[in-house]
């Protein structure tokens, strides 16, 4: 075979170091617009891209040729850089150590790109700790 055809789906989710509400409503629009470049440069296919003040929840379909590892760890530090250089909080911007990562089939598609646009209202309902301590 010459080619190589992959279906790999990941939900990625990580925090604002300290679960701080640094990501505010004035700049988020922006920077999920250029967490959706850095992903689309890495070669992978964004699907959605949303999240709470504290955490960001960002669902693609993963190029096999990246790690996931390393596009965290790039997503993060560009997303990090980005936020410091724009000023947009009064403090340093950090987001926590480590991340989630979730695989899903193609059939499940929909339904986490609903919920994953649908996080303000979902967390309206139930927090992200007790949602957290729940699912594990």
């Amino acid at each position: 075979m010459s080619d190589t055809y992959t279906q790999l789906y990941v939900q990625l989710v990580f925090s604002v170091k300290g679960r701080q509400n640094f990501i505010q409503y004035s700049f988020e629009e922006e920077l999920y617009k250029y967490i959706t470049a850095v992903i689309q440069n890495d070669k992978h296919k964004l699907i959605a891209v949303n999240g709470m003040p504290d955490h960001i929840h960002i669902f693609l379909g993963l190029h096999p040729a990246i790690a996931i590892s390393d596009l965290v760890k790039d997503v993060k530090r560009v997303s990090n850089n980005w936020i410091n250089e724009r000023g947009f909080i009064k403090n340093k911007f950090e987001w926590q150590n480590g991340y989630g990562a979730f695989s899903y089939g193609r059939s499940q598609i929909d339904h986490v790109y609903k919920y994953i646009l649908d996080q303000k209202k979902h967390h309206a309902k139930q927090s992200f700790k007790t949602e957290y301590i729940t699912a594990f």
